[in-house]
C-alpha cells in the first residue's frame, strides 16, 4: 500500500478493523482516523503511523488515501458522509460496512463515479473471527477489490458477490447469525436444566459446546455434514437426539429457512 488508509469512526468494528491491519502490517503507509471523541481504544492512538482527528475538516487538504472506510453507525451515515465527498476521485476507494445503506444511496451522495465497496461484516470480527459479505460498483477495479479484501480479511474472512441483491441474504445468514447461534446456546442450557443439570453447569456445558464445535470445524475444514455423522452412532444418543432437530416437518431445518428468510426480508425492507 503506496498512499494512507482513511478509517471514519473507531467504535467496536472500526477499532477491531484498525487492530487487525497493524496486527499485519497492511497500515504501513500509516492511517487517518476521524473520531470525534478525539480517543481510540485499546491505545491505538499511540500506535506508530495513527493520525487522530475529531472531525473531517482537520484532515489534511491534500490527503489522497487510498482506502476510505466508513465504520460509522448506520443511523448517523447521512450527517457525515457530504464531508467525504470531496475525497471521491481517481485513486480513492470507498468501503462501507454500514448495514442497509445500498451503492446507490453512496452514489448520490459521493456522486456515480465513486469507487464503492458495500460490506456486511459480523460480530464476532471483533476479536478476529468474523465473516464479511461484500459487493463492488463498476468503479472499482481489480487493485482496489483486492485491497479491501485484505482489509477485512484482517478481522476474519471474506466473500464476494456480483449481485448486490445478495447483501440482504448474507445479512440474513450471517450478520444476524451470531445471535441465532446465542440463541441455540440459551436454548440448550434451558433444556439442560429440564434434565436435571443445575443452571451455572447447564449454561457451561452449552457454551463450551458450540464453541468447541464451532472451532473444530474451523480447524478441520470438514464439511459440517461429515463432523455430523462421524459422532452419530446408529441408535445411540446422538441419533436419538438428530431424529427431533432433523424432523422433516418440525425440525430445525425449517426453522433456519423461516428465520434467515425473515431477517433477509427485513434487511430488504431496511434498504429500500
Amino acid at each position: 500500500m503506496e498512499r494512507p488508509l482513511l478509517l471514519v469512526g473507531c467504535g467496536k468494528m472500526g477499532g477491531a478493523m484498525l487492530e487487525g491491519w497493524l496486527a499485519q502490517g497492511t497500515a504501513d503507509a500509516g492511517v487517518y482516523v476521524v473520531e470525534p471523541s478525539g480517543s481510540l481504544p485499546y491505545g491505538l492512538g499511540s500506535k506508530p503511523g495513527i493520525t487522530v482527528v475529531a472531525t473531517a475538516d482537520a484532515l489534511p487538504s491534500d490527503l489522497h488515501p487510498e482506502m476510505i472506510v466508513l465504520a460509522v453507525k448506520p443511523q448517523v451515515m447521512s450527517d457525515v458522509i457530504g464531508a467525504y465527498r470531496r475525497f471521491a476521485k481517481p485513486g480513492t476507494c470507498f468501503l462501507s460496512v454500514a448495514a442497509g445503506k445500498t451503492i446507490a444511496y453512496f452514489e448520490q451522495h459521493l456522486g456515480d463515479k465513486a469507487a464503492i465497496v458495500r460490506t456486511i461484516p459480523n460480530t464476532p470480527a471483533a476479536i478476529g473471527r468474523g465473516i464479511t459479505g461484500c459487493t463492488a460498483n463498476a468503479n472499482v477495479g481489480k487493485a482496489e477489490r483486492d485491497l479491501a479484501d485484505r482489509l477485512l480479511r484482517a478481522v476474519g474472512e471474506a466473500v464476494w458477490v456480483e449481485d448486490e441483491a445478495l447483501i440482504d441474504s448474507i445479512t440474513g445468514l450471517s450478520g444476524s447469525g451470531p445471535a441465532y447461534v446465542f440463541h441455540m446456546v440459551e436454548a440448550m442450557a434451558a433444556a439442560g436444566e429440564k434434565v436435571g443439570l443445575p443452571a451455572d453447569i447447564a449454561m457451561q456445558l452449552a457454551r463450551a459446546t458450540v464453541a468447541g464445535a464451532g472451532e473444530l470445524m474451523r480447524q478441520t475444514g470438514e464439511d459440517a455434514a461429515v463432523l455430523r455423522q462421524n459422532v452419530t452412532s446408529p441408535n445411540g444418543t446422538t441419533y436419538a437426539g438428530l431424529q427431533v432437530l432433523m424432523d422433516e416437518k418440525s425440525g430445525l431445518t425449517q426453522l433456519m429457512e423461516k428465520t434467515v428468510e425473515a431477517a433477509t426480508q427485513r434487511s430488504r425492507e431496511l434498504s429500500n
